[in-house]
């Protein structure tokens, strides 16, 4: 499977949101799996889309003949926008699903991980972190993705944001340094969605 995962920084909201409705002719593409996103949380302005795709040639067949259609409908409405691609590794927690409609918001972790590194960061991900997600209240689901450069996505989803802040407040700091993240990671950024319904396809 494969994960996108874009981030833009809008400047026209209500023309964005408009074009993000047709994204629903999504639907019907061949190895397209499921798609959401919403505001961030702590950002103003900033928008974040997660596809699921079930191969890179259905997605790279997709981008080369419906995705211009679909995309102009936001031309204009965004200032920057950056997009990754990610192969999925392992489920957060078992039984993932590329379904937004029983979250509310979806946890975003973006890691650059040291070289030296990479298969201690997969390994504390499985046996440190995944418990302790799986564990949470409210933690629904959740996928781990690679990309080239020792790139990987942790995407967690979540019934609310305070089922989510929970976890947080109560568990971070013990796991990471339980799990050594500071001597994994070179570079972390974060992000707390709330998903808008009306994305979701």
């Amino acid at each position: 499977m494969l994960v996108k995962w874009i981030r833009c920084s809008v400047v026209d909201r209500r023309g964005f949101e408009q074009g993000q409705r047709k994204w629903a002719g999504l639907l019907g593409e061949p190895g397209f799996r499921g798609q959401g996103g919403g505001w961030s949380r702590g950002r103003d302005g900033v928008a974040h889309v997660i596809a699921f795709w079930e191969s890179r040639a259905f997605y790279d067949s997709f981008m080369a003949r419906s995705h211009d259609k679909l995309a102009a409908g936001q031309s204009g409405t965004y200032k920057d926008i950056q997009v990754k691609l990610f192969e999925y590794r392992f489920d957060v927690k078992t039984g993932f699903e590329p379904r937004f409609t029983d979250a509310d918001v979806v946890r975003i972790a973006h890691c650059t991980v040291r070289e030296d590194r990479v298969e201690h960061f997969a390994l504390m991900q499985q046996k440190v972190w995944n418990p302790a997600m799986a564990g949470s209240p409210g933690m629904l689901r959740g996928v781990f993705g690679e990309a080239p450069g020792n790139e990987f996505l942790v995407l967690s989803m979540w019934q609310s944001a305070a089922e989510h802040g929970k976890y947080r407040a109560d568990r971070v700091e013990r796991l990471s340094l339980r799990a050594q993240t500071e001597a994994d990671v070179a570079e972390l950024t974060g992000d707390v969605v709330e998903l808008d319904p009306y994305w979701t396809v």
